[in-house]
């Protein structure tokens, strides 16, 4: 009776199997497994180191180590031989014994950047995989890639540590610093070993929540299900994985579905300029005639208050701003117009403030809620999520969400103008420069700064020093003999003083401001509202996370200039400015080598803007380092973890 029902099962399986083959060929791939030899080269994988004995995930046995039996199979190890062959009749008695009491002997396979290939046990492989078996028991080797700089090997060395720790071949990322973020998201510190119950409970609720993503089509996706589950933890606590039905949890996973989405792609959607006029919306603008348009109530959330901060300060200029725009003034008044509202929120602080103040500003009526401290993209994510008809945006730079999108200045042209100023009013070649934090986009802004001084004084080197390290880093330049230095950028447009910006030390020691760059938050915020307004925020239909990025062109940042500097300098920093506003200039756009001497550029091409958002590394004539976030001081560290430039650091 058993061996009858083995053999109803085989002819399942071959018509399976037929199927699978028939599916690959349609879209030019191989209709068999792979082959070690030929994915890792024949030197690598005659070369490996025995791990033991593993439970294996079923789905990621995905091949042979040599070619001898891969007809055999489909790429799912499903039987690809007619029911008379001497294989079936092997396939037939192995399932009848899994029928009856088990399939027990382990099979010997090799791992290779997490996949294996099997070396003996092919048959258990496909009997198993048939009946959908979540893990086979194996004995595994594993062959060691060769070294590599790509982000792909590093990962696999993190793997290794996190195999260390957990025995479990479960998940397997391709991008350093996911398996810290997923320890921390489960709540193991990295590096420490996980026990019995750990290892059980993540496999249990990791395979609950694949099921459930692969059911809502997850495997069309080019995301795989432990990349999912990072965004999913993102926004749900892991905990709760395990006590959530199956109906909230497709719930949940649907409404997270967009970010998910945003991951098949390597990077953010990088709008370097305001949508054009172009891309308006027609029949939005002929509603705004008919109709009078979209009515917006804009919130403003701070993690600081105005008068602690001068960083909530700027934005508090940029909200007043976006009211002079929209509103009318009578008599000295300032009227809000009906099309557009705005009210601010301050003092979110705290994760459970931020997340409660949030979702005040969206119970009373927020249509557009802008975040505008970074520390504020995770709680923004949360409830963007919950309410995915209001528009979230976050003051941050290169953050992988499509329902929240981002913006920041591009820093880097301005620091491009302070630069050649710097180089200009130093006497002895020695520039000092303070930066705030290792970040995205910080590198950028200091080889602009640097290029620029090399621009009006070939021998100018820059001294950095870091605001988010212990000491006093303008008081250290000072001492060390340095008389220019560039400090913070201010983000308040009406407040030019030594505290921001480049200045210079006169005779007598006084600190004499020279320029800085400024942030004109109303200019950006007034664009985002007009683009709402005319229908092209939802003029781009990709799936992809948007980051806006511009620059001085359109206004959001600018160069203000005092009366101390010198008249043939100011004439040099509005050239440059206008070279940068009409593209005539690209500060990177010129032979450049790095401190190691590493040629970044031969002078025949420029960078893009993921290239220079990713930057991570310094000009020849910048003294100093990128620190590393175990350097930073412990106010620094979070927004550091958050937006660091060696993500890998720590989750």
């Amino acid at each position: 009776m058993i061996r009858t029902e083995a053999l109803e099962e085989y002819a399942k399986a071959l018509k399976l199997g037929l199927k699978e083959a028939r599916e690959c060929q349609a879209k030019n791939l191989s209709p068999n497994p792979e082959v070690l030899h030929q994915v890792a080269g024949e030197l690598a994988a005659d070369s490996s180191i025995r791990i033991g004995l593993a439970d294996i995930p079923a789905h990621r046995i995905v091949g042979t180590k040599t070619a001898g039996r891969i007809s055999a199979f489909s790429p799912s190890f499903l039987p690809l031989l007619g029911r008379d062959t001497e294989f079936a009749m092997k396939w037939v008695d192995l399932c009848a014994a899994h029928l009856t009491e088990g399939i027990r002997e382990p099979i010997v396979c090799y791992e290779y950047y997490g996949n294996f290939y099997v070396q003996e046990g092919n048959k258990r492989v496909s009997v198993l995989r048939y009946f959908e078996a979540p893990r086979i028991c194996g004995i595994v080797h594993r062959v060691m890639p060769a070294p590599s700089e790509e982000p792909r090997y590093k990962a696999y060395l993190e793997f290794i540590d996190f195999y260390k720790c957990t025995a479990m071949y479960d998940v397997q990322f391709t991008v350093p610093g996911c398996y810290a973020r997923l320890c921390s998201a489960v709540g193991i510190p990295w590096g420490e070993k996980w026990t019995t119950d750990d290892v059980r409970r993540f496999r249990a609720y990791f395979q609950y929540f694949r099921e459930a993503f692969i059911a809502l089509g997850g495997e069309a996706l080019t995301v795989s299900p432990e990349n999912a589950l990072l965004v999913y933890l993102e926004v749900y606590d892991f905990a709760d994985l395990g006590k959530v039905s199956s109906a909230e949890l497709r719930d949940r996973l649907q409404k997270t579905w967009k970010n998910i989405e945003a991951r098949a792609f390597q990077k953010p959607a990088v709008k370097t300029e305001p949508p054009a006029a172009s891309s308006v919306n027609p029949a939005r603008l002929l509603s705004q005639m008919i109709v009078g348009g979209e009515r917006l109530n804009v919130a403003f959330v701070h993690n600081r208050t105005a008068a602690a901060s001068p960083w909530t300060r700027g934005h508090e200029a940029g909200r007043m701003h976006l009211e002079n725009v929209f509103g009318q003034n009578i008599a000295g008044q300032n009227l809000v117009s009906q099309k557009v509202t705005c009210r601010s929120y301050f003092c979110a602080d705290t994760p459970g403030e931020s997340e409660a103040i949030l979702a005040k500003a969206v119970d009373e009526g927020a249509d557009v809620i802008f975040a505008t401290s970074p520390l504020l993209i995770g709680p923004s994510l949360k409830l963007s999520v919950q309410y995915p008809k209001v528009r979230f945006l976050n003051c941050s730079l290169d953050m992988p969400y499509s329902t929240v999108r981002t913006y920041y200045p591009r820093v880097y042209e301005a620091k491009f103008i302070t630069g050649a100023i710097a180089g200009a009013m130093a006497r002895n070649n020695r520039i000092g420069y303070v930066g705030t934090y290792p970040i995205h986009g910080e590198p950028a802004a200091i080889n602009a700064f640097a290029l620029g001084a090399q621009l009006t004084n070939p021998r100018a080197k820059i001294e950095l020093k870091w605001s988010c390290l212990k000491g006093n880093p303008t008081k250290e330049l000072f001492s060390s003999g340095i008389r220019v230095i560039s400090n913070r950028d201010t983000p308040d447009e009406d407040r030019i003083y030594t505290d921001f910006g480049t200045y210079f030390y006169n005779e007598e020691g006084k600190a004499v401001a020279l320029g800085s760059p400024v942030w004109k938050w109303g200019k950006l915020y007034e664009q985002v509202i007009r683009a709402i307004l005319n229908g092209s925020w939802d003029s781009d239909k990709s799936k992809q996370a948007v980051n806006y990025w511009w620059g001085i062109k359109s206004g959001v940042i600018d160069v203000a200039l005092t009366d101390s500097l010198p008249a043939g300098v100011r004439y040099l920093a509005e050239m440059l400015r206008t070279g940068l506003i009409e593209g005539r200039i690209d500060p990177f756009h010129r032979p450049i080598r790095d401190q190691n001497g590493v040629l970044r550029n031969d002078g025949t091409h420029t960078f893009t803007p993921d290239e220079l958002i990713a930057m991570d590394w310094l000009a020849d004539n910048v003294v100093g380092h990128i620190p590393t976030l175990d350097e930073v001081i412990p106010a620094s560290k979070a927004t550091v973890r958050l937006l660091g430039v060696f993500q890998e650091d720590g989750p």
